[in-house]
């Protein structure tokens, strides 16, 4: 390819709307075009890493036994209506209807409609397992759509779905999935990390994301320094603590005044006591219930467990009347001392191991001290309600947990029979009976993931692609592109690279080379080759490797021999 005529339109300066380094590079690398909020065209360059990519997924994917498909966009109303996710899925389901007033969707995901396909094909236990993937544009109608690729609204997606005879079949298959995953990052040249995740709204007992490494991700990793155990944040458990016996007789609380002091850290001042001494009370709604979580006083609370502790749906923090008319008192005061009836109380278990704690006394400008856990308020509904944190001790052996942060790329889970059993997705089994498939899903973000090598690979220059996905492996710049000799040695190299198949991309346009050498760093394709008079006088080319910015010079007759060993 001749960048002279190739559609890459470069800028020099960050645009204003970009957030994150993948989408401020790609939009100065002229790799993608905004169409509309979260909504981005894949121009030339992206859509060449992307085809990379999705090849990559197809060959690992059929190579552990999946095939290919391709389901519709648009989807019916009436298959999400079928497994009850019609109406709790929420506004990032894009809903239409058509011109016969017939209510559809836009397709975020596709276990409604793959399950509809299984449960017209598969009849016996014989035809089954069978594991069927796709790679198509889905859409999600994320309320503030930001950081480019990285959360938009219109994205480019593996979904990839498995039914099996039984759970046993399930695990196995799910396994499978985790080795394809794993080979999928590493042939994608990215640092990646399986970790244990929240299922979220795809449902599903059991799940694990696949994390790129980068300092700029989103999720919080935990993951310990002596075993294999990694989980995000959401999931992260720590090692349950030993319960502190609280003192013989010990007194009944006592009312301390704390004026116009709400926060942890300004009570604990004030009384000159540790963060760690205290319990906070923290007040929600699920549903027509109020319930009260109680963490302590350095911890945070994880709503996706309380949620899941809850058996929710729907969670969220209490109004300030809400919290006023369960504690007596306006927000910051709150305790678990002498709450409302119809309160229910769901205790950390750090909360349950304390032996005393200040708390709040559901009275204004005043805290309790020396509330005992069990005595003073009840502990009947224990749980793991906080989020793990670097240092936390690992629940699984003795080390210790260290928190670093990633990018989701991809998503595995154990969906169970949730879709199957609503939908009617059985077969019959070797006795004869009907039995619902037991079903995986198994997601990843092509899109996501090219945004994710950015984050994980660049410099103060530009972008730094592995080879496997770079959109052109070697980039070869003529000094003087008026030049004969340097346009013969470029063109032989450019079809050499080609037969020995690697892609080249001659700049050969009229610029300056410092322009020339500033856009190719900003490319960051992984092998830069300058052929110029100078060299040429003694034979040679200079060739730098991006990633390391290492310079050699070879000669002209060596240079695509020396490239293909490199970019194998």
């Amino acid at each position: 390819m001749r960048y002279s005529h190739a559609l890459i339109n470069t800028v020099r300066e960050t645009p204003s709307e970009a957030e994150v380094i993948s989408h401020r590079l790609m939009l100065r690398a002229g790799m993608i075009h905004k169409v509309a909020a979260g909504i981005y065209a894949y121009l030339p360059l992206a859509l060449r890493s992307i085809t990379k990519i999705s090849a990559i997924v197809r060959e690992e994917m059929v190579a552990a036994g999946a095939q290919e498909l391709l389901m519709p966009a648009v989807q019916p109303a009436e298959l999400w209506q079928q497994s009850g996710r019609w109406d709790k899925y929420g506004r990032e389901l894009l809903r239409m209807h058509d011109r016969h007033d017939r209510e559809f969707c836009l397709g975020p995901t596709h276990e409604e409609v793959i399950t509809d396909i299984v449960r017209a094909q598969i009849r016996s236990w014989r035809q089954l397992p069978v594991n069927l993937f796709q790679i198509q544009a889905k859409f999600r109608d994320e309320i503030r759509p930001r950081f480019g690729l990285m959360r938009g609204r219109e994205f480019i997606m593996k979904d990839g779905y498995s039914f099996d005879r039984d759970d046993a079949g399930a695990a196995a298959t799910y396994e499978r999935m985790h080795a394809a995953y794993t080979r999928i990052f590493e042939r994608c040249g990215l640092r990646f990390r399986p970790v244990e995740a929240d299922s979220g709204a795809i449902g599903g007992a059991f799940s694990h994301e696949f994390m790129v490494l980068a300092d700029s991700g989103e999720d919080a990793i935990l993951s310990c320094d002596t075993c294999d155990y990694a989980a995000n944040q959401e999931k992260a458990t720590a090692r349950a603590p030993e319960a502190t016996p609280p003192a013989a007789n010990a007194p009944a609380p006592e009312a301390v005044a704390t004026p116009d002091k709400k926060a942890v850290d300004e009570v604990a001042a004030f009384l000159h006591r540790e963060p760690t001494d205290f319990i906070k009370t923290l007040l929600y709604r699920a549903g027509e219930q109020t319930v009260a979580a109680l963490v302590r006083g350095d911890r945070e609370v994880n709503e996706i467990k309380l949620a899941h502790a809850l058996g929710a749906d729907n969670l969220a923090l209490a109004s300030d009347g809400e919290v006023e008319a369960a504690t007596g008192a306006p927000c910051g005061f709150a305790g678990p001392v002498g709450l409302a009836g119809d309160v229910a109380v769901w205790v950390d278990r750090e909360v349950a191991a304390m032996a005393t704690a200040v708390t709040g006394a559901n009275h204004a400008d005043t805290h309790l001290a020396g509330v005992q856990p069990g005595r003073d308020f009840a502990t009947d509904n224990v749980a793991d309600l906080i989020n793990a944190d670097d240092g936390d001790p690992c629940p699984r052996c003795a080390g210790t947990l260290h928190l670093s942060r990633g990018i989701e790329v991809g998503h595995i889970f154990k969906l169970g029979t949730k879709y199957s059993a609503a939908m009617g997705a059985t077969f019959l089994n070797a006795e004869g009976a009907e039995t619902p498939a037991v079903m995986g899903c198994y997601g990843i973000g092509i899109g996501r993931t090219m945004a994710a090598s950015i984050e994980q690979n660049h410099d103060d220059n530009g972008i730094v692609w592995p080879v496997p996905i770079a959109p052109f492996t070697v980039e070869i710049i003529l000094i003087r592109e008026t030049d004969a000799a340097s346009l013969e040695v470029a063109a032989a190299m450019e079809r050499e690279l080609t037969a020995a198949g690697h892609e080249p991309l001659v700049d050969d346009r009229k610029e300056r080379p410092g322009v020339k050498f500033n856009d190719g760093d900003l490319l960051g394709l992984p092998y830069c080759v300058t052929v110029g008079p100078r060299g040429l006088k003694e034979g040679k080319v200079e060739i730098k490797a991006r990633a390391t910015g290492e310079r050699v010079e070879v000669a002209v007759e060596q240079a695509v021999g020396w490239l293909t060993e490199r970019c194998a």
